[in-house]
């Protein structure tokens, strides 16, 4: 699905008199920023979005996103004993306070990574899947190309500083999205408020677990050139957003920024289901196929984010291509469904057959070749 963004956010080219405005998103002294629905993935707000930055603990979010599928893989389980090394015992930085050489679940090492951002936690874990935290490293550049995190790049686990470790902002929301979507039993770990191993008692850094309660994750981060960082997420009713703030000069000034930038994306916008996925939408005229025809809709639900007060003004229209021949399947686009506000498009998705559309016989495509010659 492609969204038009700007014709959501310029609220002047689709003023009404029954909608409510929209101000700009607020002004942050930070470095960078994003605003992101969760469901349909649009930027509600956002400076400098694409810019390379240094992302500190951040890193953490793609460490956990490789042990999660590794989770998945079967190739650990929560009850996996991991040794800890004396490379990940001696980590700088945050501690687990992991001892060296004993043999730690890989439940509690991710409690300590997520919660207590523990650099030993981390390298530990990474040396359990990949064997060493290089190689590990390399692992999760994979998954920032499978996911399209095109600014990003990482030598380490833990998001030590690093000549060439880098994020932007758009790749973080982009990759929270997909743990909160690919892993949502495994998200509950980011609402933990705190987490004690070894006797030692450590709290979330994330502040707006205990200013909100509709705040469940999601990471902090900071070093002296990164600046104070946090990845937020807020859920109210069926709509989650998700802000990054980066190089905001304190805790506090993170976390108000943060919470300025849910509550802006909360009180103005509302994010909508306009057409349900794998619903026929229209029949379609299909050329050399057995029966001659196929039932049209979208492959996924059509999920944008509106300014409150603008999906009841939305329309729809299907636009279907001209002249369509079998073999067809699931995947091939026969046309456009649209959604429109007065005139302007707000998005727009690819229409696919429901069902793979075999040819016909030959007597059905001889006779579909002579009737296309003159349709």
């Amino acid at each position: 699905m492609r969204t038009l963004l700007a014709a959501l956010c310029a609220s002047a080219a689709i003023a009404h008199a029954d909608t409510p405005p929209v101000p700009p998103p607020p002004t942050l002294d930070a470095t960078a920023w994003i605003l992101v629905d969760q469901a349909s993935g649009q930027m509600l707000a956002g400076h400098r979005a694409d810019a390379r930055i240094e992302p500190a603990s951040i890193t953490k979010l793609m460490t956990a996103y490789a042990v999660f599928h590794a989770l998945q893989d079967d190739k650990l389980t929560l009850e996996t004993a991991v040794p800890i090394s004396e490379r990940a015992w001696r980590s700088e930085g945050s501690r687990t306070y992991l001892d060296l050489n004993s043999r730690v679940p890989v439940d509690v090492l991710i409690q300590g990574m997520i919660v207590q951002s523990g650099n030993d936690a981390t390298i530990a874990l990474a040396e359990a899947i990949a064997g060493t935290e290089d190689t590990f490293a390399a692992l999760m550049n994979q998954y920032a190309e499978r996911l399209g995190m095109r600014e990003s790049h990482f030598q380490n686990s833990t998001g030590l500083p690093g000549s060439n470790h880098q994020m932007s902002v758009a790749d973080i929301a982009k990759l929270t999205r997909a743990i909160i979507a690919e892993f949502p039993d495994y998200y509950r770990w980011y609402s933990q408020r705190e987490f004690t191993w070894n006797n030692i008692r450590q709290s979330n850094r994330n502040g707006l677990l205990q200013r909100d309660p509709t705040f469940d994750g999601v990471k902090t981060g900071m070093t002296e050139a990164a600046g104070y960082c946090l990845v937020s997420s807020a859920k109210r009713d069926d709509m989650r957003l998700i802000a990054v703030v980066a190089g905001a000069k304190s805790m506090k000034a993170r976390e108000d920024a943060s919470l300025a930038l849910i509550n802006f994306g909360f009180n103005f916008f509302e994010t909508r289901t306009l057409q349900a996925g794998a619903t026929e939408l229209a029949q379609h005229r299909i050329y050399k196929a057995r029966g001659g025809r196929a039932a049209v809709g979208l492959a996924e639900d059509l999920v944008v984010t509106l300014p409150r007060g603008i999906a009841e003004r939305v329309e729809i229209s299907i636009e279907l291509a001209p002249k369509v021949f079998a073999p067809l399947t699931v995947s091939d686009r026969i046309g456009v469904l649209r959604a429109m506000v007065d005139g302007k498009v707000l998005a727009e998705a690819p229409l696919h057959p429901l069902v793979d559309v075999p040819r016909g016989n030959i007597f059905r495509r001889i006779w579909d070749t002579i009737l296309s010659w003159f349709a």
